[in-house]
């Protein structure tokens, strides 16, 4: 039996914030370049499907999701949206997408 004050259960909340927590990149240095190039798989969105808007780490994984999701429409890698090609052209001063930097000041 447990306490009355201890929960039994992780709460949906706190599992989140440990997901965001081990996914997030909020360092520099070395461990974080390839993560802040967009060239390497970092585990963040480069990739979005043209059909459906839904962002993938990398072609492989694009293309996995178009097999399950989309079977009637042909798989075209060329259609495929490179987010960080588009929005570092747009704006080359802001940082790339799925990178933040630390809360440390």
């Amino acid at each position: 039996m447990t306490g009355k004050a201890k929960p039994k259960k992780h709460t949906a909340k706190e599992i989140a914030a440990k997901i965001d927590a081990a996914t997030t990149n909020r360092g520099g240095g070395k461990a974080g370049l390839a993560d802040r190039s967009g060239q390497e798989k970092g585990g963040h969105a480069k990739f979005e499907c043209p059909h459906c808007k839904i962002t993938a780490p990398d072609v492989k994984s694009m293309q996995i999701h178009h097999e399950s999701k989309h079977p009637k429409i042909p798989y075209e890698e060329d259609k495929i949206v490179n987010l960080h090609a588009v929005r570092v052209a747009a704006d080359a001063s802001k940082p790339k997408p799925g990178v933040r930097g630390s809360y440390k000041k």
